[in-house]
């Protein structure tokens, strides 16, 4: 997909009914983003309080609902560079196709938040080429996304140049994470080899392009990491104001169409052919 012209699209997860929906909406990948999958599984912040076991089971749950590849945030690595090695494994065995390291300092915190903290850039890099050894090491078919958050906490200068040591450590794509305006943007994707990322949030910092215009800048990847949390909350909340003033939401999937999306009939027929077997 990321050696494919244009831009490959990756909607936020954070549940295996969300990954459902994505994949019957024709997506071809996602991604199962921290603050999404703490606000889901935890109704908290993403701060740091979500565990390292916590985030690699509700992985495992996304990617036992879909066939399709998932992107899993491994935050920090969860430690050292072989907590780092360990996340990378324990992703891997969840069923991730790819895990997202980053450098910020634990406890770590949403990308478009202030007051984020990363480590020195020396330590950054020994996460990545840890995650790269555990990965080559095992032969696991999975790729590593090494992201930044040195924009906001060291100025952009350190997170070109930290892209760029990630990919020299062996990184498959590269993430600078709230790049504030388009010549930024283009800068990070006119000194950085290799596949870049883009990370687009409503109401964020970075501006909202579309994946034509993103290609056009050299990106290869786009994350829309709370889309669908955004607008799936709207819709509880509408629902559940509605119900408290004894009406309906008119705005709601049909109950049959939730059946089908959850594999209703799948079960259904399978169990008629065992039943007919036995009979």
């Amino acid at each position: 997909m990321l050696d494919r012209s244009g831009v490959a699209v990756a909607p936020g997860c954070y549940d295996a009914l969300s990954a459902r929906v994505i994949e019957a909406a024709g997506h071809e990948l996602m991604f199962a983003g921290g603050f999404s999958v703490a606000a889901a599984r935890l109704g908290l912040p993403d701060v740091g309080l979500m565990s390292y076991g916590e985030m690699v089971g509700q992985v495992a749950a996304i990617t036992g609902a879909t066939s399709l590849p998932v992107i899993a945030d491994a935050d920090t690595g969860y430690g050292n560079p072989l907590n780092a090695r360990r996340s990378v494994l324990g992703f891997a065995r969840a069923g991730a196709a790819c895990i997202m390291i980053e450098d910020q300092e634990w406890p770590k915190q949403c990308g478009h938040t202030e007051g984020k903290r990363v480590v020195e850039r020396a330590e950054a890099v020994a996460r990545v080429r840890a995650a790269v050894d555990a990965r080559d090491e095992h032969g696991l078919e999975l790729l590593v996304m090494a992201r930044t958050d040195a924009a906001a906490a060291m100025g952009f200068d350190e997170a070109l140049h930290r892209v760029e040591a990630f990919a020299a450590a062996g990184a498959d794509l590269t993430f600078l994470e709230a790049p504030r305006t388009v010549e930024q943007m283009a800068r990070y994707c006119e000194v950085t080899p290799g596949h870049k990322v883009a990370n687009l949030v409503e109401d964020g910092r970075t501006p909202w392009l579309t994946p034509a215009e993103l290609s056009d800048l050299g990106y290869s990847l786009v994350l829309y990491p709370v889309s669908l949390l955004l607008h799936g909350a709207a819709a509880m909340d509408g629902a559940a104001r509605a119900l408290r003033d004894g009406g309906s939401s008119a705005a709601r999937m049909a109950f049959d169409d939730l059946r089908e999306l959850v594999g209703w009939g799948d079960y259904d027929r399978a169990l008629h052919r065992y039943e007919q077997e036995e009979a």
